[in-house]
């Protein structure tokens, strides 16, 4: 199962897998059927959950019915109990980056969310745009959500500009990002093309970088205000289990 999974992973494309998904989901999530695991965000629970990972593979980490990994999940606990993002009288203008099937029908049938998605190649997004250049106005958007995009761009302080620019003062952006809390600073290495080479030390055959503890340095260079926020310290240890999440996992919420 482990090695079909990596094979699948890095030799079918994503926008493809995306579409394969919807196929799939179903079959996998009634023949995982029970209760050791439980995915929060549609409450359905299992007996184990499936590995996921380009070069090195987790077990119990994607949920079979949602296909949400650990920082969905971790933001979806986040979103729902420590924010007004579902319960807001106000209507929240949402600006979603590289929408996660885990939340994109949840999301758009928010009534209280004008909701918004874009990236350059899924198939779920409204806009297709470069993170970079992106076509929206100043402060337009209450809440940012980009998540695990960063690590794929080049220009990363051009990128986090461009998220700060659109976001509205006061607004909220959470920006996550794969990272390796070991390291101090950030490591990347243009040299390095060949793509299985990338995948061992990136983790990922179309990751730029690895995020170091500076990551949020970073963003605060940029103006944002961050909240290193460590979710899963406030969430029981039997939780953190039962939820399959990453414990230690740090959420960055940037605010302007």
């Amino acid at each position: 199962m482990k090695k079909l999974f990596k094979l699948v992973l890095n030799t079918i494309p994503r926008p493809i897998l995306i579409r394969l998904s919807y196929v799939a989901r179903p079959v996998l999530a009634f023949a995982l059927k029970g209760t050791t695991f439980t995915d929060p965000i549609d409450g359905k629970s299992f007996k184990s959950m499936l590995p996921y990972g380009y070069e090195t593979q987790r077990n119990n980490v994607l949920s079979p019915s949602t296909l949400s990994l650990e920082r969905h999940r971790l933001l979806w606990l986040y979103l729902n109990n420590e924010t007004d993002f579902f319960t807001s009288a106000a209507k929240k203008k949402v600006l979603h980056f590289a929408p996660e099937q885990a939340f994109y029908k949840l999301f758009r049938n928010q009534k209280n969310l004008d909701y918004t998605t874009t990236d350059l190649f899924s198939p779920l997004a409204d806009v297709k745009a470069d993170i970079c250049n992106l076509p929206f106005e100043d402060n337009q958007y209450d809440v940012i959500l980009c998540n695990h995009v960063l690590e794929h761009i080049p220009d990363d302080t051009k990128a986090m500009q461009e998220l700060y620019r659109v976001l509205k003062p006061g607004g909220m952006a959470i920006l996550q990002i794969p990272q390796d809390l070991s390291r101090a600073t950030t490591f990347a290495d243009d040299s390095i093309t060949d793509q299985k080479e990338r995948a061992k030390i990136f983790g990922q055959y179309d990751h730029v970088r690895i995020y170091g503890r500076d990551y949020f340095d970073k963003l605060r260079s940029i103006g944002f205000k961050v909240i290193e926020e460590d979710y899963t310290n406030k969430i029981a240890p039997e939780l953190v289990e039962k939820y399959c999440l990453a414990k230690g996992e740090i959420i960055p919420v940037c605010f302007k």
